[in-house]
């Protein structure tokens, strides 16, 4: 186990009734104080994920540990761990003191002290004010606090979040996004998320887990994830990306040059390898690292504009390479109006600076 670990995945592999594979002998080691979320696809094994470490899903093969110690075969109320699941489950005939001092009541902890310590959750997520109210009074993101009030109110090790937020609205859920890293860099308990969502995930982990058919593609910070993917899958998850299947030119000191059509790239290398002139790899372009002019210059290539979508300050536009790749630019949209429309040629070369991610299967 990594010195900072506080849980681990050993081979953790699931297996459903009629063979179907939920978990593919994933390991993962999850620091202690860190914000970590499972990302992926419906059916990647995220919330599976999740479920083992609760508790709630035995593994058909593999441990789980904390802090060294295996706890597989404990109860999910023997291990101290609490989760906010994505429809809150709040008792509605309870107020809100009585939702969050459940699990308290549950343990030999005086009357005194867990007043105190339900007065202090409530407070840490804002709703102090809300102690006698019911839950049929509350919006959805005070009873979303709620639920995180009293899976605090235990004091877990680690918080497990099932898509806690995919019942709020786009605003809300923005704002209980700040409000979640908030409240966890306050505490400085580790908390696993699971989501859909990439930018969620994106916006509030301090590492992110990128999951499909069960097993891990790759495990990094946000930043990394974006620029750096290091799968097809990966890359194609993440954002918008253009896949291009490109020609090896040569290399230039720590770059790898490389042609989609007559379009020049300059992509990087995690690992030694240099292909053979010639050889083709697939090298990932974000729309922002490409650029659009109305005339031809060094190292353009023309591509015909067949959509323009409005994406407030850009326009981003679907264009086809001569070669018939299909790509995607995020172009600025100008104040003056005068902008590319479908059917006109676009000469697009790749940002000065860019360097593109050369991608694995």
């Amino acid at each position: 186990m990594a010195p900072d670990a506080l849980v681990r995945l050993q081979k953790v592999s699931k297996v459903f009734p009629g063979g179907i594979v939920g978990l593919d002998a994933v390991d993962l080691d999850i620091a202690a104080g860190e914000f970590l979320t499972l990302l992926g696809p419906s059916g990647c094994g995220k919330t599976t994920s999740l479920r083992v470490i609760a508790g709630f899903e035995s593994p058909s093969s593999g441990n789980v540990l904390l802090e060294d110690r295996d706890i597989t075969g404990l109860r999910p109320f023997d291990r101290p761990v609490n989760t906010v699941f994505q429809d809150y489950a709040l008792f509605p005939h309870m107020d809100v003191a009585a939702n969050v001092g459940f699990g308290l009541s549950l343990r030999k902890i005086s009357g005194a002290e867990q007043a105190k310590r339900v007065g202090d959750a409530l407070d840490m997520v804002g709703l102090a004010d809300k102690l006698r109210a019911r839950v049929s009074e509350l919006s959805g993101g005070q009873r979303q606090r709620v639920a995180l009030a009293r899976a605090i109110v235990c004091e877990p090790r680690v918080l497990l979040l099932d898509e806690p937020l995919s019942a709020l609205d786009a605003h809300l859920r923005e704002q209980m996004q700040v409000e979640l890293k908030r409240l966890q860099s306050r505490l400085g308990t580790t908390f696993v998320m699971v989501t859909h969502d990439q930018t969620e995930a994106l916006s509030i982990s301090d590492r992110i887990v990128v999951m499909n058919k069960g097993r891990i593609e790759q495990i990094a910070p946000p930043a990394t994830l974006y620029d750096r993917p290091a799968t097809r899958f990966v890359a194609s998850f993440i954002g918008t990306m253009n896949l291009l299947e490109s020609r090896f030119l040569g290399r230039d000191g720590e770059r790898l040059r490389f042609a989609a059509g007559d379009l020049p790239l300059e992509a990087a290398s995690d690992s030694s390898e240099t292909p053979a002139a010639g050889d083709t790899r697939t090298i990932g372009v974000r729309p922002e690292d490409l650029l659009a002019a109305a005339e031809a210059g060094e190292g353009t290539a023309s591509a015909r504009i067949s959509g323009v979508v409005f994406h407030g300050r850009t326009l981003r536009l679907h264009a086809e390479l001569g070669q018939g790749t299909a790509i995607v630019i995020d172009a600025p949209r100008r104040a003056d109006g005068s902008q590319f429309s479908v059917g006109d040629v676009a000469h697009v070369s790749l940002r000065r600076g860019a360097t593109c991610p050369m991608l694995s299967s």
